[in-house]
């Protein structure tokens, strides 16, 4: 990945797709330590955010990995996606072992068409899971495409076929993190996923609970109940945390005003988008910020 133009005083480094093997190529599969070792160190150490989804297998070790300022715990196992847009900070070791990771790194445009499931990944898609009894077939998926992709990299000029056997290998992989169990359950409802998709089409417009559910064909108390069996969360308190979320991202990732940030998320006024701010996170926007950009 490449630094990119982005000249923010916020210390949330922005960084575009690029494969430094093969330029052209919307795919990289690496180990967690080379990635590491080709970054500088304070992006390492601190939050940054990229263009490109992320997937990370770890195979090793504990380690810890914030994304969107929440610490996720990730042991041998577990596999994280990155979205692009979300803010992280790579996984670090918990304890003085060492931590190993297959990272999956793919622009957008990489990943075969498949019209029956055009949302594999995105904003939407789980963060974390717990393969449990999952864990060898992902593992094995995972490095069928590392192989193919070394393959890739050292043929001197890669032929069109083996460069779509690599696309599709990712769909494969993508179509397997699909059908994980987190998957199943009211969390995929379709009426629910319906208004995931519309909280985030609209979440800057409005934040009433029963816009949203004129908008998915339910009754409030309907999509209330239906919210709490996918998360145990009424559909104002997702709607408000989605809206504080982007808060975040914006104070971190922007030097925009505390106003201007609360004005493009539909509040009229700068205090009401403070007592909003600090009623979700028990932060005002402006020490929220500060605290952020401590080292």
């Amino acid at each position: 990945m490449v630094k990119s133009g982005h000249t923010s005083s916020s210390p949330v480094a922005e960084f575009n797709f690029s494969n430094p093997e093969r330029p052209r190529l919307g795919l990289e599969v690496l180990d967690l330590a080379t990635l590491r070792r080709r970054l500088a160190p304070e992006t390492v150490a601190t939050v940054h955010r990229t263009d490109f989804h992320q997937l990370f297998l770890v195979t090793r070790g504990t380690a810890t990995t914030m994304v969107d300022f929440v610490d996720y715990p990730c042991a041998a196992g577990t596999l994280l996606y990155v979205c692009p847009g979300r803010v992280l900070r790579l996984p670090r070791p918990t304890d003085d072992g060492p931590v190993d990771a297959l990272a999956v790194l793919f622009a957008a445009s990489f990943p075969p068409r498949l019209d029956r499931f055009p949302a594999l990944v995105g904003p939407l898609t789980p963060i974390v899971w717990d393969l449990a009894d999952d864990e060898g077939d992902l593992r094995h998926a995972a490095l069928d495409l590392r192989s193919e992709y070394r393959r890739v990299v050292g043929e001197p000029a890669p032929s069109a076929i083996t460069v779509e056997l690599l696309r599709q290998l990712l769909g494969a992989l993508l179509l397997r993190i699909r059908r994980l169990p987190v998957a199943d359950g009211p969390a995929g409802d379709e009426t629910f996923q319906r208004f995931q998709h519309e909280l985030e089409r609209t979440f800057a417009t409005t934040r009433n609970a029963a816009d949203y559910a004129a908008r998915v064909g339910y009754s409030l108390r309907s999509l209330n109940r239906l919210c709490q069996e996918a998360t145990g969360s009424t559909a104002k308190t997702l709607i408000d945390a989605r809206v504080a979320l982007e808060a975040k991202r914006l104070l971190v990732h922007t030097d925009l005003p505390v106003a201007a940030i609360g004005h493009r998320l539909g509040f009229t006024e700068p205090t009401n988008f403070g007592k909003f701010f600090a009623r979700e996170t028990g932060s005002t926007p402006g020490t929220f910020r500060e605290r952020q950009q401590s080292p």
